[in-house]
């Protein structure tokens, strides 16, 4: 590691813990329904939602009638996105032409981007239209991670009432935390974007001139467009000539801030922010990758606020750092390190030295390897899913890292909303488990731990881990699946528990090897993602509707205190442990076996 990339990491960090505070506040804000100065811009625009919508915000809802609206609008915009996708070719501000998206990509897409996954089959800029990046793709993003700051504050309700019957308004959480949260900073991104050179147009494609001529290997296409496959399974190329390069263009810049502000990292292009267009500059990558843990951070403390205790906030957000920090530090190091084989003497002429400059593979040279391992954690740990670098190139155990981030269930920082619920379901875990030590019923926040609460968290822990072991085997055991694999041994084994890992938890990104822009991996991945989300979105609204309605309960001299160090530690190991047990044979056979091979 190098002092240049330890202080960069050290600043982002820094940065990050100082908004926590502000922004979290001013959110505790927006969802207590307090006056503050943007109700006298906004507020006039929310009563109007609610008239033309017809809804009455005052009118709370139990947590089943919750779910169901989490459901049904859930459902209701999956099917719109899958017409516009379908219908791609026949709607307008389509310059390039380009066709309706094939029935199984759609509906891979379509669940991509409805339960915040945002995994892509597809090249951004070779197969949507500029109508289908804003009104399907964009406006998923917004209010998918509004349902999972929704569901959030449902469950936050659940801890903060007492004998109560309902945890709040669905409809009214989703508006206003998409007008006063989502959009505000999404703006405020944007315009600082197109600042730095991403680009935020209606234009048609431009084609420039190549200074020189290039000869390379292009997938051949059938007449239906479709890649052609060999004998072995695997895309047959031919070779190609290049004088002219096409220079891809649309309103990239606002889709690139909720992307990231959301957690849904869905790229514009296909090699995401790696590509200049969504991330030309240092401040754009570094204020990209802020905004990337920026609510879920932000979100402790709010949670800390809203339950009457900030340093239950603190607590919580100090055990994602406890985490977050040393696998950072991890997959930063073997980064670094580079290959040890590039190592022997005849490659780099002395067998001491290092391999000069890190693992520098798949990498921007615009941000290096310090910032390429940051990104790679931060947004593996948010379940974000955008990358500014290839993860298919990492070393086996820098790679290995943002695998386990994922695995551990999108809570160390998580989606915006859905991760911090997804701790809080870990923190029930661990009251319960402190409870058994000393035999007597746990309790968190002043609410009881009983078995209808962990028969619920039992699911949310148990079925993502479920999809992706589960399809992880199929894959790997099939032709279709393993056909998708572009590397032999431990690594081809890699990209396909990664890929499920990426579905099964909602993260969105891959090593890029793996070719799942198939009907077996676009039909699998899709319903892993289903079964990733819904069962774990709606046991969360059902603890919350159970907790409401219980009495508080006044700690006493046997009471867990949940906010010092002791506890911090506590559920940091509880989460390594269910981590490490679930997944710790499939990372041996993916990048431990791997790593290993390095060193004959």
């Amino acid at each position: 590691m190098t002092t240049n990339g330890i202080i960069q990491i050290a600043l982002y960090i820094v940065v990050l813990l100082v908004l926590v505070k502000p922004l979290g506040g001013y959110m505790a804000m927006v969802y207590e329904g307090k006056a503050f100065w943007p109700n006298r811009v906004l507020a006039p625009v929310e009563r109007l939602i609610y008239r033309l919508l017809g809804i009455r915000p005052d009118d709370e809802m139990t947590w089943k009638t919750y779910a169901v609206a989490v459901l049904a609008f859930k459902f209701a915009f999956f099917f719109l996105l899958y017409l516009i996708l379908r219908l791609q070719g026949i709607l307008p501000l389509n310059p390039q032409k380009f066709a309706g998206v094939p029935p199984d990509l759609a509906f891979n897409t379509a669940v991509s981007f409805l339960t915040n996954t945002n995994w892509q089959s597809y090249g951004g800029e070779s197969t949507m239209s500029y109508l289908t990046q804003m009104m399907g793709l964009s406006v998923q993003n917004f209010v998918s991670a509004a349902q999972g700051m929704a569901v959030l504050v449902a469950l936050i309700r659940g801890f903060t009432r007492r004998s109560a019957s309902t945890i709040g308004n669905f409809w009214a959480d989703l508006t206003r935390t998409t007008l006063y949260i989502l959009l505000p900073l999404s703006l405020i991104l944007a315009v600082v974007l197109v600042s730095q050179g991403v680009v935020q147009n209606f234009s048609h494609f431009k084609n420039v001139p190549l200074l020189q001529k290039i000869t390379y290997d292009s997938p051949k296409v059938d007449a239906d467009g479709k890649a052609v496959t060999g004998a072995d399974g695997k895309p047959v190329t031919e070779h190609a000539k290049a004088s002219v390069q096409t220079l891809p263009l649309g309103p990239a810049a606002s889709q690139v801030a909720i992307k990231q502000l959301g957690t849904n990292g869905g790229g514009f292009f296909n090699v995401n922010s790696a590509h200049p267009f969504e991330n030309p500059t240092p401040l754009s990558n570094f204020l990209e990758m802020l905004s990337i843990l920026l609510i879920p951070a932000a979100l402790c403390y709010t949670f800390g606020k809203m339950v009457g205790d900030r340093r239950q906030g603190w607590a919580l957000l100090a055990v994602m750092l406890v985490i977050f920090i040393p696998l950072l530090l991890f997959c930063y190091s073997f980064e670094q390190a580079g290959n040890p084989l590039l190592t022997e003497a005849g490659v780099n002429q002395t067998a001491s030295d290092l391999q000069p400059g890190g693992n520098m593979e798949g990498k921007e040279l615009r941000f290096g390897i310090a910032n390429s391992a940051l990104w790679a954690t931060a947004t593996t740990a948010a379940s974000n899913g955008s990358v500014n670098a290839m993860h298919d190139s990492f070393s086996p155990l820098g790679g290995l890292v943002p695998m386990v981030l994922i695995q551990l269930g999108e809570i160390i920082f998580g989606g915006v909303g859905s991760g911090l619920y997804g701790m809080l379901a870990f923190a029930m875990v661990a009251v319960f488990v402190s409870g058994l030590m000393v035999g007597r019923t746990p309790e968190y926040l002043g609410k009881k731990i009983e078995a209808f609460e962990m028969k619920m968290v039992a699911i949310v822990i148990l079925v993502p881990a479920a999809c992706v072991l589960l399809g992880t085997a199929v894959a790997s055991v099939t032709n279709a699946g393993v056909a998708g694999i572009s590397n032999p041994g431990p690594h081809g084994f890699s990209q396909i528990l990664y890929a499920f890992s990426s579905a099964g938890n909602n993260n969105g990104s891959a090593f890029a090897g793996l070719s799942a822009n198939t009907p077996f991996y676009n039909t699998l991945l899709g319903v892993c993602m289903l079964f990733g989300r819904f069962w774990v979105m709606v046991p969360i609204i059902a603890i919350a509707g159970s907790l409401a309605s219980k009495k508080y309960v006044t700690p006493s001299v046997g009471t867990l205190p949940t906010h010092t160090p002791l506890f911090v530690f506590f559920l940091a190991g509880i989460i390594i442990i269910v981590g490490a047990l679930t997944f710790l044979p499939g990372l041996a056979l993916g990048p431990i076996a791997e790593h290993l091979t390095l060193y004959k």
